[in-house]
């Protein structure tokens, strides 16, 4: 699930992601038992988890499939422990890459992510190598089925930072701190789907390539997002 501030881009990821839907599920899946494991698996009595289950919502995931996942997390057979691991680098051409993972062995993650960095004539960094150049930021992305003015004012009425219309949607952008209260005031509006709705990372930077450049980037998304162990890919390649 890779990050990026254009809905362009998260349009090209919804393709892929269609193309790998159970891959995405499962992913989804762990993610939602670990948030479910830190907490009350009561969604609205732990923010994290509601997070999630927004998160996998907006991508389709079945009901029952976000419910099993928070079962199974309560339940006593689950023995797996993961753990947040985070790898920074540059990709081909300079382009600036951050890729979340949740684990269960770290020396594998570590090894596999790296390798493919290697592979696409990349390097993996230190921790902070890139990260100064991401913003931590809600987006939400609703179909532009519903009325452009009442949206627009319910969203910048609950803080977001910004509000745009892209060929059939609205991209919404909140802080970080803004990102329920904005979710809440759609919903409050009449919002009943959401095509997009989680926090993210927005490059603060980007850099600019030809198309056969972009490609090699491209690739290395794809391959990242193909490791199980990999939660999302933030890159500040230019897209348009």
């Amino acid at each position: 699930m890779s990050g990026h501030s254009k809905w362009a881009t998260i349009h090209r990821k919804k393709g892929l992601l269609d193309a790998a839907r159970g891959k995405v599920f499962q992913k989804l899946a762990k993610e939602i038992m670990v948030a479910a494991k830190g907490g009350s698996p009561d969604p609205s009595q732990n923010s994290a988890l509601r997070l999630v289950v927004d998160k996998a919502k907006a991508q389709n995931m079945p009901k029952d499939n976000i419910q099993k996942a928070i079962d199974k997390a309560a339940g006593t057979g689950n023995d797996a422990n993961y753990e947040t691991v985070r790898y920074e680098g540059y990709g081909p051409n300079g382009v600036a890459f951050m890729v979340d993972c949740l684990t269960d062995n770290r020396n594998r993650t570590a090894s596999t992510v790296r390798s493919s960095f290697t592979k696409a004539g990349g390097n993996l960094g230190t921790d902070g190598s890139v990260s100064y150049m991401f913003e931590r930021r809600g987006s939400i992305v609703i179909p532009g089925e519903y009325n452009e003015d009442d949206m627009m004012m319910a969203s910048l009425d609950a803080g977001a930072l910004d509000f745009v219309k892209e060929d059939d949607t609205y991209h919404i952008t909140t802080d970080q701190k803004d990102f329920t209260s904005v979710k809440d005031a759609l919903e409050n509006a009449g919002v009943k789907e959401f095509l997009e709705c989680e926090l993210t990372y927005i490059p603060n930077m980007f850099v600019e390539l030809d198309e056969e450049s972009k490609e090699k980037v491209h690739n290395l998304v794809e391959v990242l997002e193909d490791n199980d162990d990999v939660q999302d890919v933030y890159y500040n390649l230019k897209e348009d």
